[in-house]
Protein backbone atom coordinates (compact mmCIF):
# COMPACT_ATOMS: atom_id res chain seq x y z
CA UNK A 1 0.00 0.00 0.00
CA UNK A 2 2.53 2.42 0.43
CA UNK A 3 4.67 1.60 -2.04
CA UNK A 4 1.81 2.42 -4.45
CA UNK A 5 1.56 5.89 -2.73
CA UNK A 6 4.95 6.67 -3.26
CA UNK A 7 4.75 5.79 -7.08
CA UNK A 8 1.40 8.20 -6.89
CA UNK A 9 3.77 10.97 -5.24
CA UNK A 10 6.27 10.63 -7.63
CA UNK A 11 4.26 10.62 -11.05
CA UNK A 12 2.35 13.31 -9.73
CA UNK A 13 5.67 15.16 -8.53
CA UNK A 14 7.01 14.82 -12.22
CA UNK A 15 4.22 15.91 -13.64
CA UNK A 16 4.01 18.80 -12.00
CA UNK A 17 7.61 19.98 -12.32
CA UNK A 18 7.11 19.25 -16.09
CA UNK A 19 3.65 21.71 -16.26
CA UNK A 20 5.74 23.75 -14.47
CA UNK A 21 8.64 24.02 -16.77
CA UNK A 22 6.40 23.82 -19.80
CA UNK A 23 4.40 27.18 -18.72
CA UNK A 24 7.81 28.77 -17.86
CA UNK A 25 8.84 27.97 -21.45
CA UNK A 26 5.08 29.22 -23.04
CA UNK A 27 5.18 32.23 -21.18
CA UNK A 28 9.20 33.37 -22.46
CA UNK A 29 7.57 32.77 -25.72
CA UNK A 30 4.82 35.25 -25.42
CA UNK A 31 7.42 37.90 -25.10
CA UNK A 32 7.24 39.66 -28.40
CA UNK A 33 9.09 42.76 -27.83
CA UNK A 34 10.46 44.15 -30.82
CA UNK A 35 12.92 46.86 -30.96
CA UNK A 36 14.61 49.27 -33.47
CA UNK A 37 18.21 50.42 -33.76
CA UNK A 38 18.72 54.09 -34.79
CA UNK A 39 22.39 54.65 -35.86
CA UNK A 40 24.59 56.98 -37.57
CA UNK A 41 25.42 55.73 -41.48
CA UNK A 42 28.74 57.70 -41.88
CA UNK A 43 31.74 56.38 -38.86
CA UNK A 44 32.26 58.90 -36.11
CA UNK A 45 28.74 60.29 -36.47
CA UNK A 46 26.74 61.05 -33.57
CA UNK A 47 23.57 59.26 -32.17
CA UNK A 48 20.65 61.23 -32.05
CA UNK A 49 19.34 62.71 -29.22
CA UNK A 50 16.84 60.59 -27.04
CA UNK A 51 14.83 63.15 -26.14
CA UNK A 52 14.63 64.63 -29.70
CA UNK A 53 13.12 60.99 -30.47
CA UNK A 54 11.16 60.54 -27.26
CA UNK A 55 9.34 63.90 -28.27
CA UNK A 56 8.71 62.26 -31.89
CA UNK A 57 7.11 59.55 -30.60
CA UNK A 58 4.93 60.94 -28.84
CA UNK A 59 3.47 63.63 -30.55
CA UNK A 60 2.58 60.55 -32.62
CA UNK A 61 1.25 58.80 -30.26
CA UNK A 62 3.79 56.05 -30.00
CA UNK A 63 3.75 54.33 -27.24
CA UNK A 64 7.77 52.61 -26.22
CA UNK A 65 9.08 50.55 -23.53
CA UNK A 66 12.60 52.23 -23.44
CA UNK A 67 14.63 54.41 -24.91
CA UNK A 68 18.71 53.54 -24.31
CA UNK A 69 22.14 54.66 -26.01
CA UNK A 70 24.32 51.28 -26.15
CA UNK A 71 27.62 51.00 -28.20
CA UNK A 72 26.98 54.37 -30.83
CA UNK A 73 23.45 53.11 -31.33
CA UNK A 74 19.99 54.03 -29.72
CA UNK A 75 17.92 51.28 -28.89
CA UNK A 76 14.15 51.59 -28.70
CA UNK A 77 11.85 48.84 -27.59
CA UNK A 78 8.50 48.22 -28.09
CA UNK A 79 5.58 46.22 -26.97
CA UNK A 80 4.77 45.07 -30.83
CA UNK A 81 6.00 44.98 -33.85
CA UNK A 82 3.79 46.99 -35.31
CA UNK A 83 4.37 49.94 -32.98
CA UNK A 84 7.76 49.76 -33.83
CA UNK A 85 6.99 49.46 -37.21
CA UNK A 86 4.62 52.95 -37.01
CA UNK A 87 7.73 54.56 -35.11
CA UNK A 88 9.70 53.75 -38.16
CA UNK A 89 7.92 55.65 -40.49
CA UNK A 90 7.48 58.66 -38.39
CA UNK A 91 11.28 58.39 -37.45
CA UNK A 92 11.92 58.48 -41.34
CA UNK A 93 9.94 60.97 -41.66
CA UNK A 94 11.47 63.30 -38.94
CA UNK A 95 15.02 62.59 -38.01
CA UNK A 96 17.65 64.11 -40.13
CA UNK A 97 19.39 62.47 -43.28
CA UNK A 98 22.24 60.20 -42.03
CA UNK A 99 20.59 57.69 -39.45
CA UNK A 100 20.08 54.05 -40.53
CA UNK A 101 17.10 52.55 -38.71
CA UNK A 102 16.46 48.87 -38.58
CA UNK A 103 14.28 46.94 -36.83
CA UNK A 104 15.30 43.90 -34.42
CA UNK A 105 13.08 40.96 -33.49
CA UNK A 106 12.45 40.05 -30.13
CA UNK A 107 12.65 36.28 -31.27
CA UNK A 108 16.76 37.04 -31.28
CA UNK A 109 17.39 35.66 -28.52
CA UNK A 110 15.59 32.26 -29.44
CA UNK A 111 17.66 32.38 -32.52
CA UNK A 112 20.92 32.46 -30.71
CA UNK A 113 19.76 30.07 -28.16
CA UNK A 114 19.00 27.88 -31.36
CA UNK A 115 22.07 28.64 -33.15
CA UNK A 116 24.18 27.11 -29.73
CA UNK A 117 22.37 24.13 -29.83
CA UNK A 118 22.26 23.03 -33.69
CA UNK A 119 24.68 21.17 -34.64
CA UNK A 120 27.10 23.03 -37.18
CA UNK A 121 29.63 20.82 -39.09
CA UNK A 122 31.27 24.12 -40.13
CA UNK A 123 34.06 24.55 -36.88
CA UNK A 124 37.76 24.56 -37.85
CA UNK A 125 39.83 22.26 -35.76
Amino acid sequence: MKLAFTRRLRAALLVGALSIASLMVWSGMQNKDSTLEIRASRQGGSIPDGFYVWHHLDANGIRFKSITPLNNTLLVTFDSSAQSEAAKEVLNRTLPQGYVIAQQDGDKDALAWLSILRPDHNHLG
